[in-house]
């Protein structure tokens, strides 16, 4: 991948999450930092002049990892989707989501959480304010998850379900241009290694 360019949001998944096989949406876990992708992570994004991070402990550790001498701006409206009663039970006893259509899916939430789309409402502020710090003065790096990349790829389609479809790699590079009017997707899920 080449430098990110002067007018993009590049948003970084966090690192693997030392998670023990339970969904930890809001439940703060460690990440699990390979040192070798985190040093090319570093060199790609050497020339990025701004940061934002969601203050999870997981995204800390992988902001650390990849800007180790930079002070990162934390935002709360970045944390992972609110998974209500369902954060932190196992993965195999969570209910099976597989027959729903991506609409229902968006609007779905678990008792005391959020839906994916009441999570892009929350984000959408952090991101249109990363964006207009990008207009201003240059690329973006923000580190955050999964649920987040979606929120900003939905902002950008212009359509909440469709970006439940994308799969978002730990350490993996979306890459956004931001627009007058919003955001152009450069690249999805991109890893150096």
């Amino acid at each position: 991948m080449a430098q990110p360019g002067a007018n993009e949001l590049v948003l970084i998944r966090h690192a693997p999450a030392d998670h023990g096989g339970r969904l930890c949406g809001r439940t703060d876990v460690p990440a699990v930092i390979d040192p070798v992708l985190a040093e090319v992570m570093r060199a790609v994004m050497a020339d990025v002049p701004q940061h934002r991070m969601s203050p999870a402990l997981r995204c800390r550790q992988t902001a650390a990892a990849i800007f180790p001498e930079i002070e990162i701006t934390q935002d709360a409206r970045l944390w992972e989707q609110d998974f209500g009663v369902q954060d932190g039970m196992r993965f195999e006893d969570l209910p099976d989501l597989g027959s729903l259509e991506l609409e229902e899916l968006a609007e779905l939430s678990a008792e005391n959480g959020e839906s994916f789309a009441d999570m892009v409402a929350r984000v959408q502020p952090a991101l249109m304010e990363c964006a207009e710090a990008v207009r201003q003065s240059g690329t973006m790096a923000v580190v955050a998850h999964a649920g987040t990349v979606r929120a900003a790829l939905a902002l950008a389609m212009g359509r909440l379900p469709e970006a439940l479809s994308f799969e978002v790699g730990n350490m993996s590079v979306t890459r956004l241009r931001v627009l007058d009017g919003g955001f152009s997707v450069i690249c999805t899920n991109w890893s150096p290694l």
